[in-house]
């Protein structure tokens, strides 16, 4: 059996505690073995380590996530929500859904001043702007799908929270420059805040989280929706202006739903329906690049670019004004994404110059959606493949820490269209159907994905990056698909992004300048941005080889069975 493994990182230190070794592997092929790509060495390690013990690959996405919000605060969590996209060995398929929720007493307005002017700080920062965490409830709703009891696969990340664990460059530089934000919004003392700078290798231990998973590990569901935990969360809410009530906690439930499936090139393409606009996107994208038959050009060619970037325009000028929870608004899914309407939403494009947003959606204003998200994909020996991305939204959600209880509670209401045509924090826009309700599941970019060939999986993939996550998928399928690149080129090639509304398209810095040249004299504006995403991704061949590969733009790592 070949296997390589390509280690970037190694910290070791003479101190008690037992996380301090860590291996930031970027690469593993393997045969007959499960792995976990995550986005923090320890959180992969965590799942693999399950799958050692017996575990399948949903034990190991439980395992991983609980794990996640450890290590990996800024945006693992137990305070915010996710999909999951599963396929089994037997052909299942299977989302579920656990996006936060508007609470009971969220309003139309309630982020609209007297003078009718959105407040965004609102709903980014602070108490106010935090909607119903669902990231529990989706472990336990996962177990049924699992082989191991949850006391086990919780207790890796209750020892790296007890024990503590040596943080990473990135993680310090994190820590360090949001101390401010974490002062202003916590009125108690947090283990993120300390008073000389974090430097990498430095121990954070997390007393107070350990306690909460210790209590979920004991009490379940209740352990976290009802008792102290709870109480904790609601007397959180009362230090300032939030909403969450111990009712609102009780009544949280986690939404199954119908896989998106779509074909593309001879592969069946399963991914997350609303409320993630994602898997529509990545349906139509698809679909209307195909017809010009991407495989003739080169990636990341001017005319590869220039095709890839007109589909994004078309499918997010439609996210804006036709896509929400699905419970609170007709879906219109399958026509979205049917041959009879891409087909004619295509036929304006030209080889010969940029189309203007204005000729392909009714102009307003997007909301913006935050790029501090993680993935997670896995596949077990015996074939399972799970999929899931999850978030706090912002980095380190509200800023807002339970006091007690230690984890960081998400700023997920500002997903919503806090008012008709005013951007979110990642500019995307929205309108009516992602309008604030009570019980409403704002809507997401999130974009778990995996791809089928012959009915086996073939690639598990997803990246964090708000509005850039369905691009950045995108990309990678067409860089698998119809570019025959492999996995690690896939991943870590410059990527570009465009979401109809601002009409730049942005590239990442090292993306080839001959072709953004070339596009600005089509009349592409174009900006550059320092990294889009951090996709993780793992191939299976025909002969059950398996190459997965995690992001080089982090700390992301590679975990073998």
């Amino acid at each position: 059996m070949k296997k390589i493994a390509i280690i970037f990182i190694f910290l070791s230190f003479s101190v008690s505690a037992q996380y301090t070794d860590i291996n930031i592997v970027k690469e593993v092929k393997v045969k007959n073995k499960g792995v976990v790509v995550s986005a923090h060495p320890l959180a992969s390690e965590a799942g693999a380590k399950i799958l050692r013990m017996g575990g399948n690959a949903y034990d190991a996405i439980v395992a991983t996530q609980y794990a996640l919000a450890v290590v990996y605060p800024q945006a693992g969590n137990i305070g915010g929500g996710g999909f999951l996209v599963g396929v089994k060995n037997n052909g299942e398929k299977f989302t579920l859904d656990y996006r936060e929720t508007a609470p009971y007493k969220a309003t139309h307005d309630m982020y609209i001043n007297k003078n009718g002017k959105a407040n965004t700080d609102l709903s980014q920062n602070g108490r106010l702007a935090v909607g119903i965490p669902g990231s529990v409830a989706g472990f336990f709703a996962t177990l049924k799908h699992c082989k191991l009891p949850m006391d086990q696969l919780i207790q890796p990340a209750i020892d790296l929270a007890e024990k503590g664990f040596a943080i990473t460059e990135q993680e310090a530089n994190l820590l360090n420059l949001n101390k401010e934000y974490f002062l202003k919004h916590n009125q108690s003392s947090i283990a993120f805040v300390k008073n000389t700078s974090w430097k990498s290798g430095d121990l954070l231990i997390q007393k107070d989280l350990a306690e909460t998973l210790k209590l979920i590990q004991k009490l379940g569901l209740k352990g976290f929706y009802e008792g102290k935990t709870a109480d904790l969360l609601v007397s959180e809410m009362k230090r300032g202006n939030g909403i969450i009530t111990l009712k609102d906690l009780k009544n949280y439930k986690v939404a199954e739903r119908k896989a998106l499936e779509f074909e593309y090139k001879g592969n069946d393409v399963v991914s997350m329906p609303l409320p993630s606009s994602g898997g529509i996107l990545l349906a139509q994208m698809l679909t209307m690049s195909g017809y010009e038959n991407l495989e003739k050009y080169q990636q990341n060619s001017t005319t590869a670019v220039q095709v890839m970037v007109e589909a994004e325009r078309r499918a997010y000028a439609d996210r804006a004004e036709y896509m929400g929870d699905p419970d609170f608004i007709t879906d219109k899914t399958s026509y979205l994404i049917s041959d009879e309407y891409l087909k004619n939403r295509w036929k304006s494009f030209s080889f010969n110059q940029a189309t203007p947003s204005s000729e392909v959606g009714k102009i307003i204003k997007q909301p913006k959606e935050s790029t501090e998200t993680t993935h997670i994909s896995v596949i077990d020996k015996d074939g399972n493949a799970a999929s899931v991305t999850t978030t706090l939204n912002g980095l380190y959600g509200s800023k807002v820490v339970v006091s007690g209880a230690g984890f960081f509670l998400n700023n997920e209401m500002d997903d919503f269209s806090i008012k008709p045509g005013v951007p979110n924090m990642f500019g995307a826009v929205g309108g009516e159907a992602n309008s604030i309700q009570p019980n409403k599941r704002m809507l997401s970019s999130m974009t778990p994905t995996i791809v089928l060939k012959n009915n086996k999986p073939y690639m598990v993939v997803g990246t964090p990056g708000g509005t850039t996550i369905p691009t950045s998928v995108y990309q990678s399928i067409v860089n698998v698909i119809d570019f025959k690149l492999n996995a690690n080129i896939a991943v870590n090639s410059p990527k570009f992004h465009h979401q109809w509304l601002p009409e730049t398209v942005a590239f990442e810095k090292n993306f080839p300048e001959t072709t953004t040249n070339e596009l600005e004299k089509l009349g592409y504006k174009n900006e550059k941005r320092n990294q889009i995403g951090r996709t993780e991704m793992i191939l299976i061949d025909e002969n059950g080889n398996i190459h997965a590969v995690a992001d080089g733009r982090g700390d992301d790592s590679v975990a073998v069975e």
